[in-house]
């Protein structure tokens, strides 16, 4: 073993990120913990490692005393007044000692402990690197295919990408560049094990914040998302700033926006729509170009059901059910579709008659009727926190929306 260590304190330090000082500490832990097990068993070894010069120097340290009883601790005044000046009973004195006379087995086992600790180090210098991108998408190169898993090369680190997180039909060889969302990590007595995902939803919405700008700076938001690995993903989005298009906006010029997620995505079917708070207007929206016609919502089951047309029923249900299963894990509504046998009856004039049937029962004119469906009240529950001074910004008269809101109240007693 050599007294000179500082070519490989300078490796620890560039490739290992290990400072000088903290490698130090831990190559001096592990010599002197090896050889007082092995070769030097019984004696108490001092050693130091200068972490500038990258000295390494090793002594035996004695009690001096007037009567050895133990040779391998004690020494008499007399001895050890070759390596101290003039010492006296009780003092402690340090005999040098050539660390290559530590021996072969010393060596062995130091070189053992001290990569063991340098590995336990490295490990938790990769999980500092990498814990706060939990969540984030990350690049890496495919190192092998373990049993339909993908080991991933990030760097420093290596990952997983199970293949229950793959979507289906992707094949990755060795070399492949991959980019796939850091889904966790899990601490094992191994180390971090890094796993990644493609399949995740949350694997889109970083994709996403990736390509447009407009989500990354929190101007347009992901509202609701619904995904089937592989075959088709739901988006509905939604802005804070009403002069954007949350939709132009994902799908960009001439959908090169989407297009470099659809391929990323590896053919995956995407549709992006404007979120509606209202579920009609979200049901209408997420199923076109089907249209849903006489529509019946049970709010206490959170279920609608409705009917299409014979030829919107394929595009409604979808592949396998696949469209309506996603609109409704989209909406957080059970859907029930039918195809219409009866006259249909359109959202609009479902809304239209309802407005009708208020307007009889409050005593309204068709005008007034017209204009409290223009601000979206055609039930007495769409009274409910109005003021008079939001029916006169809506162009009401200060008398006419008094009358409506007593007649209103007057019909909910």
């Amino acid at each position: 073993m050599s007294q000179d260590i500082k070519p490989f304190l300078q490796y620890l330090e560039k490739e290992k990120s290990i400072s000088r000082p903290d490698a130090c500490a831990l190559i001096v832990e592990a010599i002197k913990s090896s050889v007082e097990k092995s070769v030097m068993q019984g004696h108490e070894i001092e050693v130091l490692a200068d972490p500038d010069s990258g000295k390494l120097d090793a002594w035996i340290v004695f009690r001096v005393t007037d009567s050895v009883s133990d040779e391998k601790r004690e020494i008499n005044p007399s001895e050890a007044a070759k390596y101290a000046r003039d010492p006296k009973v009780g003092d402690l004195i340090r005999k040098p000692m050539a660390v290559s006379e530590l021996g072969r087995i010393a060596a062995k086992s130091t070189q053992q402990l001290i990569n063991q600790r340098f590995r336990a180090i490295e490990k938790e210098h990769v999980y500092q690197e990498y814990k706060d991108k939990e969540g984030d998408i990350v690049t890496g190169t495919v190192r092998r295919v373990e049993r339909g898993n993908v080991i991933v090369e990030l760097g420093t680190a290596e990952a997983i990408l199970p293949y229950r997180e793959r979507s289906p039909g992707e094949d990755f060889r060795t070399g492949d560049r991959i980019r796939a969302l850091l889904l966790k990590i899990d601490i094992t007595q191994r180390g971090p094990e890094f796993i990644l995902s493609r399949a995740n939803p949350a694997f889109v919405t970083r994709l996403l914040q990736l390509e447009v700008a407009e989500i990354a700076d929190g101007t347009v938001f992901v509202a609701a998302m619904a995904r089937d690995p592989g075959y088709r993903t739901k988006l509905a989005v939604d802005t804070r700033d009403p002069k954007v298009d949350p939709v132009g906006a994902c799908v960009g010029a001439r959908g090169s926006r989407v297009r470099n997620l659809v391929k990323e995505l590896n053919n995956e079917k995407v549709d992006i729509i404007r979120f509606m708070p209202e579920p009609l207007k979200l049901l209408e929206e997420a199923i076109k170009p089907a249209k849903p016609r006489n529509v019946h919502v049970d709010e206490r089951n959170r279920q609608i059901h409705f009917e299409v047309s014979e030829d919107d029923m394929r595009i409604a249900i979808g592949k396998g059910g696949r469209n309506a299963r996603l609109t409704s894990k989209l909406m957080g509504w059970r859907l029930d579709i039918a195809k219409s046998i009866h006259a249909p009856e359109s959202v609009e004039a479902q809304a239209g008659l309802r407005a009708q049937q208020l307007a009889e029962r409050l005593g309204l004119t068709a005008d007034q009727a017209g204009r409290l469906a223009g601000m979206g009240v055609t039930e007495l529950g769409g009274f409910e926190g109005m003021t008079a001074e939001d029916l006169v910004s809506a162009g009401f008269a200060a008398e006419e929306a008094a009358a409506i809101l007593a007649a209103a109240e007057k019909a909910k007693a």
